[in-house]
């Protein structure tokens, strides 16, 4: 779900939104938000779907925009590109634009460090962590960067062949974890939840 009233975006010249109704400008002309938030999750579902038979091949941390591109692309012209605007939530500061190039080259050593990596869970789970931790504060898009974060953990997982679901509908608790995590910068907690998830669904 959304929390956009937790975020604050700075968009003074209404770049991605609607300046009367504040609803993100989108392909299909919705203006109401809890339409688009419907809609859009149901397009993106399906194609959520599509990447888990086909994953997109992870190539480099650039390799979050074309995941992007996929999975947004029947909602939003911007699908796959980077967000030209500042974003906070809450105490958190996300990185500022100008340093998006410092930000992807460091998700790029980090994933050079988990392709050298052995395969045993702990080990594996940690660098997952870092990866994941890293690309949230990147936090490369205007909408949509937890489902593209999760999707490109996901196909990291698969190279050390690994099952990797983070947004799990079996189990609530496991996206409350996550999201937990996630706000407080929790590595730890993260690569705890990890390694619990990848002993889950890899048991002999």
């Amino acid at each position: 779900m959304k929390n956009e009233h937790k975020y604050k975006y700075e968009d003074p010249d209404h770049i991605y939104t609607d300046p009367k109704t504040h609803v993100l400008l989108n392909k299909l002309n919705i203006e109401d938000d809890n339409l688009l938030t419907v809609t859009e999750s149901i397009w993106c579902g399906r194609r959520l779907e599509e990447l888990a038979i086909n994953p997109i091949k992870i190539k480099s941390a650039e390799t979050l925009l074309k995941i992007h591109g996929y999975i947004f692309q029947d909602i939003y012209e911007w699908a796959g590109k980077v967000r030209t605007v500042q974003i906070s939530k809450e105490r958190t500061q996300f990185l500022p634009t100008e340093r998006f190039s410092e930000g992807f080259t460091y998700i790029n050593e980090l994933i050079e460090e988990f392709r050298a990596l052995g395969d045993d869970i702990p080990t594996v789970a940690k660098k997952l962590a870092e990866v994941l931790d890293a690309t949230n504060h990147l936090h490369p898009f205007r909408e949509g960067n937890g489902r593209t974060q999760r999707e490109f953990i996901r196909v990291l997982a698969l190279e050390k062949g690994y099952r990797l679901d983070l947004s799990s509908a079996e189990d609530q608790s496991v996206y409350e974890r996550y999201m937990t995590g996630m706000i407080e910068g929790d590595k730890a907690m993260i690569a705890g939840l990890i390694e619990v998830i990848i002993g889950y669904y890899n048991r002999e």
